[in-house]
């Protein structure tokens, strides 16, 4: 029987927030990489409806949330997801985030460690963004800016950033999610994004270091974005995290790897809950 989700639309400090909930149980938060929207965490959704109750977010400027026409910093990514907790009356939920969400996953764990249960970040980093990345990144919103979308060139600098061998030659469900998701992206809204999550990401070592919260860390073997050495260091500034590698995996390990990544994160929060 198919899940019957609920949807809402979400006042925050970042505009209007689509999310849609399902299932019964201790709540789970799913934030998504950039660019991806809560669609991603589908195929780990429904793995999980039966024994949680799950809250899948459109990111802001996402998906069938409300466009950006501004930058944004971590700090009020992690009061949106205060704001939607509230909204919902959960007084207290576990948080899955991929990439942009294992950023501001760590970032609302710091800061509000009352609010949240067990972390589970994958695909991400505590650095700041590098200058041969800036460079990249900001010529990536120029060339996005001139074909007023992810086309072309874009698109295909996308799926690499996105996806490794194993799901490029095995998966065509995956390859086929990710071109749907990139074809629905709004670049207008998706720039403010890339420069806030990307470009001007800051360095959360430090901040990190005071989590205490159980911590997860999940990384992609393939990942070409993050290598497996920064997610890894991500994991080290954190007290006392779990660190572990998916063979077959790189960016989106949620998307990839729906049934690995649901095990992963039962059996995390139910030895931590």
């Amino acid at each position: 029987m198919k899940p019957q989700w609920q949807e809402h639309r979400l006042q925050t400090a970042l505009g209007s927030v689509f999310v849609r909930c399902a299932g019964a149980g201790p709540v789970i938060l799913f934030w998504p990489s950039l660019l991806m929207d809560g669609s991603m965490w589908m195929g780990v959704a429904e793995r999980l409806l039966a024994r949680f109750c799950v809250v899948l977010i459109d990111s802001p400027g996402h998906g069938r949330s409300e466009p950006l026409s501004a930058p944004f910093s971590f700090d009020e990514c992690a009061h949106c997801i205060v704001s939607i907790l509230d909204a919902l009356a959960i007084e207290r939920a576990h948080f899955v985030g991929n990439s942009w969400g294992a950023m501001i996953g760590g970032t609302f764990a710091a800061r509000y460690p009352d609010r949240i249960g067990a972390a589970i970040l994958m695909n991400g980093t505590a650095s700041a963004c590098g200058a041969r990345q800036r460079l990249e990144f900001r010529m990536l919103i120029l060339t996005g800016r001139l074909l007023r979308g992810v086309r072309g060139p874009l698109r295909k600098r996308a799926t690499a950033a996105f996806l490794g061998p194993t799901s490029l030659r095995t998966r065509p469900q995956v390859v086929g999610s990710v071109a749907a998701a990139l074809k629905r992206v709004d670049f207008r809204s998706a720039r403010w994004a890339i420069e806030s999550v990307v470009v001007s990401r800051p360095d959360q070592a430090s901040l990190f270091r005071g989590i205490r919260s159980p911590v997860m860390v999940v990384a992609g073997v393939e990942d070409a974005t993050f290598p497996n050495a920064e997610t890894r260091a991500m994991a080290d500034a954190i007290p006392a995290s779990t660190f572990v590698l998916i063979d077959g995996s790189a960016h989106l390990t949620g998307l990839e790897c729906p049934e690995k990544s649901a095990e992963l994160i039962e059996s995390f929060i139910r030895a931590h809950d």
